[in-house]
This record gives C-alpha cells, structure tokens and sequence, in this order.
C-alpha cells in the first residue's frame, strides 16, 4: 500500500507541474516537444475522360448496270418446192 501511495503522489505532483498532460500508452507524460514535420505524401489519383467525337465519313455507293446481250440462234424451219416441167417430144419426122 505504501507503494500506491507514493505513485499516487508522483503522479498528482506532475500533473500540477504541468497542465498539459498527454497519456502515452497508460503512462503519464509531461514533456513538451515541438512537433515533427515529416516529408509530406502524395497520393495519384489519375482519372481518364473519354469523349466521343463524331466524325462525318461520306460512304458513296455507286451502282453499275451491265447490260449484256447474248445472241441466241433459234432455227426456223421454212420448206419450199419447186415444180420442173420437162418436156418429152416423141420422134419427129422431118
């Protein structure tokens, strides 16, 4: 008990020394330190924006006709007749 009483009074004693108390890890602390600039840290975010730019592209469509003529030869049948008169004369006497 002795010893509880004695951290007991260390410990009121500080604290009315100095106001300004901070607990580090259940101990009681009374020094007072300038604070400590570290380098400071950057964080990249990078951010992409897509943007759609619509280009006109004339596409022409130009049509060719080919017109071809195949000549086909469909025969026609004709008939035709001839009439030969031949004459025969018996013998002549003279």
């Amino acid at each position: 008990m002795n010893f509880e009483n004695e951290y007991q009074n260390q410990n009121l004693d500080s604290m009315s020394m100095n106001n300004a108390n901070t607990n580090m890890g259940g101990m009681n602390c009374c020094c007072h330190s300038e604070p400590i600039y570290e380098c400071p840290e950057e964080k990249v975010c990078h951010r992409y924006i897509c943007y759609d730019v619509p280009h006109i592209k004339p596409c022409n469509t130009r049509i060719i006709n080919h017109h071809i003529y195949r000549h086909t030869f469909i025969p026609c049948y004709t008939c035709c007749e001839e009439n030969v008169v031949e004459n025969i004369y018996g013998p002549k006497c003279c």
